[in-house]
């Protein structure tokens, strides 16, 4: 039986009185700490996504609140796009679509379109809601980019976290509903690559561990739907499943990138599902990131500007059909460094993730 679909106010109240204790304060102390050092390149990342052109803020792609999707639209408009379809992280209770605005913005810079994912958070919605919106919001784009000077068949799909959690749910989902001849609002085969970035893929795995961290068990198991959840929102466990093999095969190349660094998802999270893809063979890779953190990939490194493996990677990758792309990308110039490298050490060192 699933735990109870809409959160009680005694739900909400047990909630908080969890997580008021001495663990989340001094959490919470240190990523306020953290915020504050990041301020410079936060603030110039917030202009820009408040006032420049290239930002459709808040697109509607379905019926709840949160149903809204930002794009990042390059400045030059000659021919159509490749598209990232970008799920942010947040725990599964403060993702929000402008978490995704620096990748968002970069990207946009070499060409490319993004369009980064509202989704309801907990309490207003448990994971199911979760993997709901994303899929919808992936049928948004695969069906309506076009209209943006997005190209239909070159979309990828990436997550961040919480967000390669939810993203590669939704993705399954979706593989294995076509798999069975289901009516579908999109395909699988639109999709031609999914990046896991610092994800976790079996719940099973991961409930001591974000205890251990402070997303306390009673917490966790409710926004999961309850322990008799777990094996349909862990993709990995779901490989094991002979039924799931035939959807396995319709799935797309898949990259999973992750720092050895990383105390908020341990990096063998991605090892491990990486295993599990190669033994159903679904092409996947895994890409490790030596002395990497949990935050390095997503924030700290793309602040710093200059050289970034892991964006040169996700570029690559997206440009390697276009001979033109690829030679733009050779001659760009360097990233823009937004935060002075002495305060990306320190909020390296404060950081709570």
């Amino acid at each position: 039986m699933q735990l109870p679909r809409r959160i009680s106010l005694l739900d909400l109240a047990s909630t908080f009185l969890d997580i008021s204790g001495y663990r989340w304060i001094t959490r919470l102390l240190a990523l306020a700490c953290y915020a504050m050092l990041l301020m410079p390149g936060f603030l110039q990342v917030a202009y820009l996504y408040f006032f420049s052109s290239q930002v459709r803020r808040s697109i509607v792609y379905g019926g709840h609140p949160r149903n809204r999707l930002d794009l990042y639209i390059p400045p030059t408009s000659d021919g159509l796009k490749p598209v990232v379809v970008f799920v942010t992280g947040g725990a599964w209770i403060i993702g929000y679509k402008a978490w995704g605005s620096l990748l968002g913005l970069q990207l946009a810079e070499r060409d490319i379109i993004v369009a980064c994912l509202d989704y309801r958070n907990f309490p207003q919605g448990t994971i199911s809601d979760m993997v709901s919106d994303a899929a919808q919001g992936i049928s948004f784009v695969c069906n309506n980019i076009s209209a943006f000077g997005g190209d239909p068949n070159r979309i990828y799909l990436m997550g961040q976290s919480a967000g390669a959690h939810i993203s590669s749910c939704a993705l399954f989902e979706q593989a294995i509903k076509e798999s069975r001849g289901e009516s579908i609002s999109w395909s699988v085969s639109q999709i031609k690559a999914y990046f896991g970035l610092s994800g976790g893929y079996n719940l099973f795995n991961l409930v001591e561990h974000f205890h251990n961290r402070g997303l306390y068990r009673s917490i966790f198991l409710s926004i999961m739907e309850g322990e008799e959840s777990f094996k349909q929102f862990s993709p990995e466990v779901r490989l094991k499943d002979l039924n799931v093999r035939k959807a396995a095969a319709l799935l797309p190349h898949i990259i999973l990138f992750h720092g050895s660094a990383d105390y908020s998802i341990p990096p063998e999270a991605s090892k491990t599902f990486t295993d599990a893809l190669q033994a159903a063979e679904v092409k996947a890779e895994l890409v490790m990131y030596k002395g990497k953190t949990h935050t390095d990939l997503f924030l700290q490194d793309p602040l710093r500007g200059g050289k970034d493996e892991l964006f040169d990677h996700i570029v690559s990758m997206i440009h390697a059909d276009d001979s033109d792309a690829l030679r733009n990308d050779a001659v760009a110039p360097p990233r823009k460094r937004l935060v002075p490298e002495f305060l990306l050490k320190l909020a390296g060192r404060v950081s709570p993730f």
